[in-house]
């Protein structure tokens, strides 16, 4: 055998390798060239949507981590405006308090991007559940031995937002003092830091109902009552009427104290200005806008905001100017 037959065997054989390699070795995952750490901090009711959320977007981009935290909308942008904590994201349950607490010293814009409604929950065993509808449930409550909660108001906003239902309640059915009577039956004790620090209560039958949002029922199996759209804080058509409600909540600085207004639920999400990672940061939100992220939210009962709006829209990341209105 010559020395170039060798080379030509030697050189098919190589050929051939590649060709087999290629065949037999995994593509590449798709976005794989992202990695690193996402710290998200977020209301209690977008914890199971977060966690949807976050497993796809790491099925795309395995490379990619995340720390997430759940705490009441008004603690979790706390943490970085008082605490001087970082976090990538900012998710609030309303989107006034990025606005309001974080807003032009920690973070330049905000998203609005999905919606809720409040509803009244609880489970098969609650007492009178077989007799409470949409229409008493006020009376139901306020019956002797009948437990029901709500989170802390100065906390969460699903707290205030309870209050302000109570009192769009006593303006729609025309029942004076029926805000009084609510609150007195709740005592705080029946108060907690955020909405889901409930489901426990509820779950041990050691409460019967509590004030929460939609999606976090549907989330956890649990019932219902449908409360009216003239209360609920679901439509923007009612949105006059939702402004009637007010609710006196301290403010940035100690012994300061804000009024917040009634208005439809609508969910906000920032990166601060310190965020570790806002390329990463801006990638999620990319996903959470996206088709795929917005049919996660509609699954998990928390509507989407399409098209997603903002008031900051000039500020915005140009990655994601194209996906919002302003």
């Amino acid at each position: 055998m010559n020395k170039k037959t060798l080379i030509q065997i030697f050189a098919l054989f190589i050929t051939s390798f590649i060709a087999l390699s290629a065949c037999t070795s995994p593509p590449p995952a798709e976005g794989s060239a992202l990695s690193g750490e996402v710290i998200i901090f977020h209301a209690g009711s977008l914890t199971v949507p977060v966690d949807e959320l976050t497993t796809a977007f790491q099925e795309q981009h395995p490379g990619v981590t995340f720390q997430t935290e759940a705490a009441g909308s008004r603690t979790t942008a706390r943490k970085v405006s008082e605490l001087g904590r970082e976090a990538d994201l900012v998710m609030s349950a309303d989107y006034t308090v990025i606005d309001s607490l974080l807003i032009s010293d920690f973070a330049a814009w905000n998203i609005r991007f999905a919606r809720n409604t409040m509803v009244i929950g609880y489970l098969e065993g609650a007492k009178y559940a077989d007799e409470i509808t949409s229409e008493n449930w006020y009376e139901i409550l306020t019956r002797e031995g009948v437990i029901f909660g709500h989170s802390e108001p100065n906390a969460d906003p699903c707290g205030y937002r309870t209050l302000m239902v109570w009192q769009l309640a006593e303006m729609h059915y025309g029942i004076p003092g029926l805000y009084e009577s609510l609150d007195t039956s709740c005592p705080p004790e029946n108060i907690r830091p955020k909405e889901t620090d409930l489901i426990a209560l509820i779950e041990s039958g050691d409460m019967d109902y509590f004030f929460i949002y939609r999606s976090v029922a549907v989330q956890h199996g649990l019932e219902f009552i449908e409360l009216p759209e003239e209360i609920n804080l679901s439509m923007v058509e009612h949105a006059d009427f939702y402004s009637q409600a007010t609710v006196e909540l301290s403010g940035s600085e100690p012994g300061e104290t804000i009024t917040t207004k009634g208005k439809p639920i609508v969910y906000g999400i920032t990166i601060p200005k310190d965020a570790p990672n806002p390329e990463l940061a801006i990638e999620f939100i990319k996903f959470l806008l996206s088709e795929e992220g917005q049919t996660i939210l509609e699954e998990q009962g928390q509507p989407p905001v399409i098209p997603p709006v903002s008031a900051q829209y000039d500020a915005l990341p140009k990655e994601l100017q194209n996906l919002v209105e302003k």
